[in-house]
């Protein structure tokens, strides 16, 4: 229906989102229709759970609506790229759905498009429903639309596929069908067209969600099966109902729902009558005279004796028939034959496989009913409620308690998720997560390397899980050397080759070609990590001017001399470099400074280093000739940024 925006609010400098009209639709007024009800529908409501509406109109042609930013992804990618969720956070995002759908509810509003593309889920794990595209109020009217059906196939009720009646209960149906696809990782109807999907929904039964992932709980379980009725009497009947049983199975995972195991009977079927007209006709012609040869009598009476020996021979026959079946069927129905008893055997500590195919042997049934245990092993058999001696006949019962084994949560993979996010999953997971920092030269600050023990690992509920989050790359230490009695080139060079960062320049207006470095901080011998920024404090008093070919040596951490010779102070000039505005720079910029003196005509490399950013503008001391002019040239990332002569 529409295009959506990530925009910007000038007036509260907030980003929000602009649903706008597709231009092929604003002539078509369904559908202008349907996006007034859109906006109509969620502004009236407000809740955490629903995205918010801040702005609806119009302009020219174009219809729009301004609806609160979602910074997150849809429900649908969620289970995509975390394939099949834990059954407590399923609950829990099922929650936040149906809060939701009960607040919409309250306001007669009917969302009829519930499904895993139209819930947003934020960073902080926290579930928003949007789209109320094809929302109606709920009236008399709440009919979908003949010949057609609104909806998305895979999650619509079976009353919006026959295009019938549609109230609250086809939401909770499709909240149904959104939570079998979080525990189970696929949808329960799916075929090769939307027709052959609808007709599953009106007429077959979904597997349960049990079968498919036997680690989710039986009320859980229940619960789905019960939302996903056919029959509109069978589900909840309203969202408070199902909520209220979503928050009990959070906490109960094995609670009893009332009316999950309801029998849907199939419906009486109207068959066209069979036609019975049946004519019976008697004629009796009283005046015509039948004309009838005459027999021979001998031959009749060979005939008459014939048909009484068959008739014998039938008889016979069929008596010995009788005598026959009565002796092989109906005599040994009246005489039962004997019983033996089975007498029952402790069973306590014995696999449960085992001991029901050993009393399927004498004809005794066994079922199992499976309790989470820490100290006894899945499978095995913790009691019996037929005592040890009794007797059964065939055909009996005879339940046991057997352990399921202790009650175990995988580990989710939270690898490279933002660390606030990645706690958030461990708490709905039911651990206990215990944050880690360690220096990593791969995953970047902030998010997650590992996590102790590994994902996918099954532990005991409420394990603390340790959460390494990474620091960045670990930065090299470098040892501060003296730099008082440097100038200010000489300092700032050293500096930067020795991978630190300018700092404040004291006092601000310096501009002396004589001035040194009278203090530093840090100071000199102290060790400090990259990127450490150095301020400088440069004496304002007058020196005289050294001989040009003095050089002072500055000691780097290693002990090696710098390799650059200080420039003559008496034959420089103050320039300075700005970044251009309508360029990109990364982090560092590197810089080329290149003069010329026109008396020398000798070309010198004043600069060839990178420089960080945040420290431009910034001004460097560059050699002039005794005479005449100096051509400059400056160059940023290698492209030409100032070419002047100075004097």
């Amino acid at each position: 229906m529409a295009v959506v925006y990530k925009a910007k609010c000038l007036l509260l400098n907030r980003f929000v989102a602009v649903k706008i009209l597709r231009s092929e639709f604003t002539d078509d007024e369904e559908f202008v229709k349907r996006f007034r009800v859109e906006a109509q529908a969620a502004a009236s409501l407000n809740h955490p759970n629903i995205v918010s509406i801040y702005d609806v109109g119009k302009q020219d042609d174009t219809h729009y609506i301004v609806m609160e930013f979602i910074d997150g992804i849809t429900l649908k990618e969620y289970i995509s790229n975390r394939g099949v969720l834990p059954w407590n956070e399923a609950i829990n995002i099922g929650i936040q759905i149906c809060s939701a759908i009960e607040q919409a509810h309250k306001n007669f509003i009917v969302h009829r498009d519930i499904k895993p593309h139209n819930i947003l889920i934020t960073k902080e794990g926290i579930a928003k429903v949007t789209d109320f595209g094809i929302a109606r109020a709920v009236t008399s009217a709440t009919i979908t639309m003949v010949g057609s059906t609104i909806g998305s196939v895979h999650y619509f009720s079976p009353e919006q596929a026959r295009g019938g009646f549609t109230d609250e209960k086809s939401d909770l149906y499709s909240l149904g069908i959104t939570l079998y696809e979080m525990v189970t990782g696929k949808v329960p109807f799916d075929g090769e067209s939307p027709v052959a999907i609808a007709l599953k929904h009106i007429q077959e039964k979904p597997e349960k969600p049990a079968v498919i992932n036997p680690s989710i709980p039986k009320g859980v379980n229940d619960l789905i099966l019960k939302a996903m009725k056919k029959d509109q009497n069978l589900r909840y009947q309203n969202a408070s109902d199902m909520l209220s049983d979503l928050q009990r199975t959070l906490a109960e995972p094995n609670a009893k729902i009332n009316g999950s195991n309801a029998v849907e009977e199939l419906p009486t079927r109207k068959m066209q009558a069979v036609g019975a007209d049946l004519e019976i006709q008697d004629k009796s012609d009283d005046g015509d005279e039948a004309y009838m040869e005459e027999e021979d009598t001998s031959t009749k009476k060979k005939r008459d004796r014939l048909s009484t020996w068959l008739g014998i021979a039938t008889g016979l026959v069929i008596t010995g028939l009788i005598v026959f079946i009565g002796i092989k069927l109906v005599i040994p129905a009246f005489i039962p034959e004997p019983i033996e008893a089975y007498i029952v055997e402790d069973y306590k500590n014995r696999k449960f496989e085992d001991v029901k195919a050993l009393l399927s042997q004498h004809s005794i049934i066994a079922e199992d009913d499976r309790v989470y245990n820490d100290s006894v092993d899945k499978d095995i058999i913790i009691a019996q409620d037929i005592a040890v001696g009794n007797s059964l006949k065939p055909g009996s019962v005879i339940n046991f308690t057997v352990s399921d084994g202790p009650l175990l949560v995988e580990i989710p993979d939270i690898s490279g998720d933002e660390s606030r996010v990645a706690a958030q999953i461990i708490v709905n997971s039911g651990l206990v997560p215990e944050e880690i920092r360690e220096h990593n030269e791969t995953v970047g600050k902030g998010l997650v390397i590992r996590t102790e023990p590994s994902a996918y690992e099954m532990v005991k509920p409420d394990t603390k899980v340790k959460v390494i989050v990474s620091l960045g790359p670990e930065l090299e230490m470098v040892k501060m050397a003296d730099l008082s009695g440097l100038t200010r080139t000489e300092a700032e060079n050293w500096i930067l080759k020795n991978k630190l960062k300018i700092g404040k320049i004291l006092p601000e207006d310096v501009v002396s070609e004589v001035a040194r470095v009278i203090k530093q901080y840090p100071l000199a011998d102290s060790e400090v990590p990259e990127d450490t920024a150095v301020e400088l404090t440069f004496g304002v008093e007058e020196q005289p001017p050294e001989d040009p070919g003095t050089y002072h040596p500055v000691e780097d951490p290693e002990g090696q001399e710098d390799d650059q010779p200080p420039v003559s102070s008496a034959k420089t000039k103050l320039i300075t470099i700005t970044l251009d505005p309508s360029r990109t720079y990364g982090e560092e910029v590197w810089v080329y400074v290149e003069s010329t003196p026109s008396d020398t005509n000798i070309r010198k490399v004043e600069v060839n280093q990178p420089v960080a950013r945040d420290r431009f503008p910034f001004s460097i001391q560059v050699t002039i000739g005794e005479v005449g002019t100096t051509h400059i040239i400056v160059y940023l990332d290698n492209k030409l940024a100032l070419e002047q002569d100075i004097q």
